[in-house]
């Protein structure tokens, strides 16, 4: 049975179904944002923990790379608590993103980030770089679940992840490949024949990081091969390029989560030593352990930064 509605009662039905549909678009916007923000809240708390206890296996050991680890953090916790699809308890997982730190000097970051996550026990951490732990200088995938590739020579961890995406590209798999180089090691040949070959095969699977703290062992970027600007020689190799503040929970995600037609490369300009004032831009905090007055201005700092 059909009712003939005039034109008056036709609009009058069409702005009250308008009115309702508004309404529910503003509650759902208004709840997305809520949670988006707090999940954001939660990411920037995992970030300062991984902080102190990456600054307090650093100390202990009497070795490390504070400055870039500090400068990753961020980032290593939006990929491990947000963006990757993984799990602990099925490490191999064929299904699973993979994820390469190609600057591997930054291992103990790497390594309470995954303890955070479960894929190793969090007391582990207290052995890194002591004799017989597993928790080397730099990432072994043959001893500690969740690396999935050896690095430590710089330019070596992105052609390894072009071949991942390629690899699921011919395997016809779903799954993301996810690599954080430095800007020191975007000096490397090696990276910009990797930059080529994802372009050529169209690899929309693969997001690359640079971490772009200015700053590499002994002097700064500036000062040595200048790679900067980065963004218009990666556009030209053919690659989408996003720029952010790589220390900014709020950039970081939705740039990780970002789906295009090409490879993408997050460009984020970071501060060396993060988060520690007496650190922050400093050169000399490439790989350099605080003292002990040191160390406690670092907790401090680190533990007012959370409150």
């Amino acid at each position: 049975m059909f009712f003939k509605l005039t034109s008056a009662q036709l609009q009058n039905m069409i702005s009250l179904l308008t009115n309702q549909a508004n309404v529910q678009i503003y509650l759902l916007v208004n709840i997305y944002s809520g949670r988006h923000d707090m999940q954001l809240k939660e990411l920037e708390l995992i970030a300062r923990q991984i902080r102190r206890r990456d600054l307090q296996a650093v100390f202990e050991a009497g070795a490390g790379h504070i400055g870039g680890e500090m400068s990753v953090i961020d980032m290593l916790t939006a990929l491990y608590f947000h963006v990757l699809s993984v799990s602990p308890d099925a490490p191999q997982d064929p299904n699973r993103d993979r994820f390469v730190l190609s600057k591997g000097h930054t291992a103990c970051a790497l390594y309470v980030t995954l303890a955070k996550r479960g894929f190793i026990p969090e007391d582990e951490i207290s052995t890194f770089l002591k004799p017989h732990s597993r928790l080397n200088g730099h990432p072994n995938r043959n001893k500690v679940p969740g690396v999935e590739t050896n690095t430590g020579p710089l330019g070596h961890g992105l052609p390894v992840a072009v071949g991942m995406a390629k690899a699921a590209k011919l395997s016809g798999a779903d799954y993301h490949t996810y690599v954080i180089t430095g800007d020191g090691e975007m000096q490397e040949g090696s990276n910009w024949e990797a930059i080529m070959s994802a372009a050529q095969f169209g690899l929309d699977n693969l997001t690359l990081a640079i971490d772009h703290n200015r700053f590499q062992q002994g002097a700064s970027l500036s000062d040595t091969n200048d790679i900067a600007p980065l963004r218009p020689k990666l556009e030209a190799f053919g690659w989408e390029v996003t720029e952010i503040n790589g220390n900014d929970m709020s950039q970081i995600v939705p740039a990780f989560e970002h789906r295009g037609s090409r490879p993408h490369c997050i460009v984020a300009h970071t501060n060396k030593g993060h988060g520690i004032s007496f650190m922050q831009d400093r050169v000399d905090w490439h790989h350099k352990v605080p003292s002990k007055e040191q160390y406690d201005i670092a907790m401090r700092e680190l533990s007012e930064a959370s409150s």
